[in-house]
This record gives C-alpha cells, sequence and structure tokens, in this order.
C-alpha cells in the first residue's frame, strides 16, 4: 500500500522539476552550467525511452534494466554517419544521470523504492553491446584495407594544398596492421620513423614511458613514404614535427581519426564492411596475428603490453575458427613419410 504522501508523478512531470532543481544549484555555484546541461540531457533521454505519460512509481528494475541496454544501443550522435552503439562512458554517464533523478524521487517521495536497487545490467553486460569494439573478420579487414590501398594509389581530387588520400590510407593501414593505441598513433612524429638495413621502423612512445620499435610492412612503409614525399603539408611552428597533420598544418586529435576511418570505410563494400573504431581496429591486429600462430610474446610486443595475460583481453572469436582447427587437428594428420 502507497504512503499518503507519494506523488504519483508522470516521468515527464517528475523530469521537469528536477531539472528545474537542478538548473537552480547553478545559481548558487554548487553545481558548473555544463554539468546541469549534462544531467538534462540525460533526463531527457530517460524521459524518450520511459515514454513521457509513464508513471514514475510504476517503473520496476526490470524497466530500468531495458532503459539502460536501450540507451547503449542508440547511436553515438556525436560522430556524424555513426552507426555503433554509445560509449562505455557515455553509458556510465546516463547511469548516474538517472541514479541521481531516481535518489532525489525517493526522497521526494515520488516513488515508494528506488528502482535503481533492482536493476540487474552490469557494465560488463553493456560494453558487451558495442560491436563495433570487437575485432573485424579477415574479409572485414581486408575490405578496409583494400579501400586504403585503392585509396593511396588514386590521383588526389581537388586543391593540391588540401588532399588528404595518402594521409587516410596511412592511417588505416598503420592501426590496422600495427594496432597502435590511438594516442600513440596522435602523437608520432616523423623523426619516430626511421630506416636500419633497408626495413622501415616506427619507434612507438607508449604507456609508461615505455617505447617499441615496429617493422613496418612493405605495403605501409610504401605508404609512409608517398604520403611524407607527395602530401604532408608543410608547416612552420610547435606541429611541424607531427607526422599526422591536417591540410591546415595542426597536429590530428584522437576524434579526427574516427572520422578518417569512417571516410574511408565509405569506400568499402557493403557486404564486407563493419563499424569500427581504433580500438578496435587494435582488437583486430591482435585477434588476426594470433588466429595465425603468430607468437604471442611477439603480439605482446607489437602492442605494447608489459604483460603477456593482457593478450586475452584482445583476443576476440572469429566466426568459424573451431571448425578450423577442428578440421586441421594435429592429433589426426597422417604420420609423415620418413
Amino acid at each position: 500500500m502507497r504512503p499518503a504522501e507519494l506523488e504519483r508523478l508522470s516521468v515527464g512531470e517528475a523530469a521537469d522539476r528536477y531539472v528545474e532543481l537542478v538548473r537552480a544549484r547553478t545559481l548558487t555555484g554548487a553545481l558548473a552550467v555544463s554539468t546541469a546541461e549534462v544531467y538534462a540531457r540525460d533526463v531527457a533521454t530517460l524521459v524518450e525511452l520511459a515514454g513521457e505519460a509513464t508513471v514514475l512509481d510504476d517503473l520496476s528494475g526490470e524497466d530500468v534494466d531495458a532503459i539502460l541496454l536501450a540507451f547503449a544501443r542508440r547511436p553515438d550522435g556525436r560522430r556524424s554517419g555513426a552507426q555503433g552503439q554509445q560509449s562505455a562512458t557515455s553509458q556510465a554517464r546516463f547511469r548516474r544521470s538517472i541514479s541521481a533523478l531516481f535518489k532525489h524521487a525517493a526522497l521526494a517521495g515520488w516513488v515508494q523504492l528506488n528502482p535503481m536497487a533492482a536493476a540487474t545490467v552490469t557494465a560488463r553486460q553493456r560494453g558487451g553491446l558495442r560491436a563495433e569494439r570487437r575485432a573485424l573478420t579477415r574479409e572485414q579487414a581486408q575490405g578496409l584495407i583494400g579501400a586504403a590501398r585503392t585509396l593511396a594509389g588514386e590521383p588526389g581530387q581537388g586543391r593540391r594544398d588540401q588532399r588528404t588520400e595518402l594521409r587516410d590510407a596511412l592511417i588505416v593501414l598503420l592501426l590496422s596492421t600495427l594496432g597502435p593505441r590511438v594516442s600513440e598513433l596522435v602523437r608520432a612524429n616523423v623523426e619516430d620513423f626511421y630506416t636500419n638495413d633497408g626495413v622501415r621502423y616506427w619507434r612507438v612512445f607508449g604507456k609508461g614511458g615505455r617505447t617499441r620499435d615496429l617493422p613496418l610492412p612493405h605495403d605501409v612503409a610504401l605508404a609512409l613514404d608517398a604520403y611524407l614525399d607527395r602530401e604532408r603539408p608543410s608547416s612552420p611552428g610547435a606541429h611541424d614535427k607531427a607526422l599526422l597533420l591536417s591540410w591546415r598544418g595542426r597536429r590530428l586529435a584522437r576524434g579526427d581519426v574516427q572520422a578518417v576511418i569512417e571516410r574511408v570505410q565509405r569506400r568499402v563494400d557493403p557486404t564486407q564492411r563493419r563499424t569500427v573504431t581504433p580500438h578496435g581496429l587494435r582488437h583486430t591486429t591482435a585477434t588476426h596475428l594470433l588466429a595465425d600462430a603468430v607468437d604471442m610474446d611477439a603480439v605482446r610486443r607489437v602492442l605494447g603490453h608489459s604483460d603477456l595475460s593482457t593478450l586475452g583481453r584482445y583476443r576476440d572469436e572469429l566466426p568459424g575458427e573451431l571448425e578450423v582447427a577442428m578440421r586441421t587437428h594435429p592429433l589426426l594428420r597422417p604420420p609423415r613419410k620418413p
């Protein structure tokens, strides 16, 4: 039986009251305006997902689970044309926002019980919805690499000083074949690439001040030299050492890399195309090197991990790999002839 003081507000009414209180806190300096607007945006999303006319007190833990999962599957509108789900950071922020609303609702007498206490969806489950972070299949990865190769071989379009085809191809090839962290990629300088005994190397400055020297596959080395010789803009100033520059001569930011991947993806055959992030390409590198029986310690060194056990997080399942393993089982192969 509900207490007499319980107000059976709709989700829309409760949201309006709560957002008004949140914005009032900015007047006293208790809350930053930008933070208040984040709360307001998340609460508006809650109204959309739960239904404006739904009574707030009628929402159960199962309803909250459904709302959290629905939010996780929503396209990330911060990226143009993005089809992937929300980032783990956005999901955690949304959960905090609606948790704060329900906590206030319980104190204000809008709900008898806080339904967040009965929510069962874990961060692992929400994160698992992000398909764009999983490794690409061999066909998908080869489609993306093929598009990058084609892009590198095409004559540039538009003004010479505004072309980015070779740069975009190089970015995709480096991410797909060497799997660097996106921070390592955008921090790279021209001087970090050198030649030793006819082999091109990239000295990667990684986490914890550690460095690793990675030999570039032949095709990647050719793309690097083509970009440096024909397209990379020369600009005086602090960014002159940066490998990856915009046509205005500024070092690329982390967010720019995702836009490059999506631009190259549009050239991939639709049957091979799948949304992927820079970190998803890091998974792709690890997965296919390990699937091809490359030594685990070598893969660890390519990715820049200090501990071999970390590789387990980067090794994703590939369709059909168990069937292939059973067809070529080492104990069932015919004995070698003397």
